[in-house]
């Protein structure tokens, strides 16, 4: 008699843990677009990822707690698509990379950006805990921005420098507005693109006449 077949390994920890982030995620960010953060609680994503009521509150603790794991974990799957995207480049072309690849990833996981940003925008309340990792986030991008311009001014003339920090701010600034009417327009698909280009547009402008320091 044949022997039978072998179960399925039994997950480790580790994964289960990972396995209930994931869906509690993709929970979350479901709730949050459809609902808003106000309407958003723990009961309902453990629910809605298939788990019990209680599972979100423990692994949480609030919900401030779930939706700063929100903003973190969209956020790190963005910097890997950022960091592939603009690996070996740097000036001009690294801003051009960051660019279409953000616009492509508001497209192509468009559910978990428009949950990442409807956080980032309610950030700016006085009683938000999450302000200060979307601070870090949005310092992080201007530092990206930023080094990327110190890294061609070293083949420029010194009284050709260009302005890093005050081209860091208006990459940065106009990425947020990019965001905004995106959240209010989702379906101007062709606006969307048009902003992304005029974007790459400024950028290179910039950097090619000049924004002095």
């Amino acid at each position: 008699m044949p022997p039978a077949p072998a179960g399925r390994p039994r997950q480790t920890h580790a994964e289960r843990t990972d396995r209930s982030d994931r869906r509690m995620l993709d929970a979350a960010v479901e709730l949050i677009v459809a609902h808003g953060p106000e309407k958003t609680t723990l009961k309902d994503v453990g629910e809605r990822a298939g788990y019990s009521r209680g599972l979100a509150g423990y692994r949480f603790g609030s919900k401030q707690g779930l939706f700063e794991f929100v903003v973190r974990s969209v956020g790190e799957q963005w910097l890997q698509q950022l960091t592939a995207a603009t690996a070996g480049k740097t000036g001009l072309a690294a801003m051009h990379a960051a660019i279409h690849t953000h616009y492509r990833f508001l497209l192509a996981d468009g559910q978990h950006m428009r949950a990442f940003y409807i956080l980032w925008f309610s950030s700016a309340g006085p009683e938000s805990d999450t302000k200060n990792i979307v601070l870090g986030i949005d310092a992080r991008r201007r530092d990206d921005v930023a080094t990327w311009v110190n890294a061609a001014n070293r083949t420029r003339a010194a009284d050709q420098q260009l302005d890093a920090h005050a081209i860091a701010g208006q990459f940065g600034a106009s990425i947020i507005g990019i965001a905004y009417h995106w959240l209010a327009h989702p379906d101007d698909h062709a606006g969307i693109k048009q902003l992304h280009d005029q974007l790459v547009h400024t950028m290179t402008l910039y950097m090619t006449q000049g924004h002095s320091a």
